[in-house]
């Protein structure tokens, strides 16, 4: 027998979006809530806290990147010029992905389990594996949106 719990887990109150540097887009985290596919049992103030967090560590990554933009007059990302494969928004885009798996990294390493049992342990470590791979994806964002190869090999 099982127990399915309806109504639990509702999201609250859209929330304003996060202004950002002027560069690179503003952050929302009802997109990022919807995109993520988080529901209530994240925190507003949690969620929040997640993402400025995650932005500025990709601001960070790509502060060369965006001197570099400015220094050739360009003054946002959705300015950045297009290659012919690139579709409108491209830019920016990666940029949120890279944001949005940073910050779901850090919340399925904070939401590792509430058991303390052999079974949440399993899962605690399924999430750090999960965690793993949003950080990864956020790498592959930023080698992307530089134009830097995805992989970085060194030979010992």
């Amino acid at each position: 027998m099982s127990l399915i719990a309806a109504g639990t887990g509702k999201t609250e109150t859209p929330l304003e979006e996060i202004v950002n540097n002027g560069f690179w887009p503003a952050v929302s985290p009802s997109d990022f809530r919807d995109a993520e596919r988080l529901d209530g049992t994240v925190t507003a103030p949690r969620l929040v806290q997640a993402l400025r967090v995650a932005m500025a560590d990709v601001n960070r990554q790509l502060a060369d990147y965006q001197a570099e933009q400015l220094a050739a007059s360009i003054e946002s990302a959705a300015a950045i010029p297009l290659e012919p494969w690139q579709i409108e928004g491209h830019h920016a885009q990666l940029y949120l992905r890279a944001v949005y798996a940073q910050a779901h990294a850090d919340l399925l390493e904070r939401y590792r389990s509430y058991s303390a049992t052999g079974e949440g342990d399993e899962r605690g470590e399924a999430k750090d594996l999960a965690a793993d791979d949003y950080r990864g994806d956020a790498r592959w964002a930023i080698a992307e949106l530089t134009g830097r190869t995805h992989s970085t090999v060194e030979l010992i």
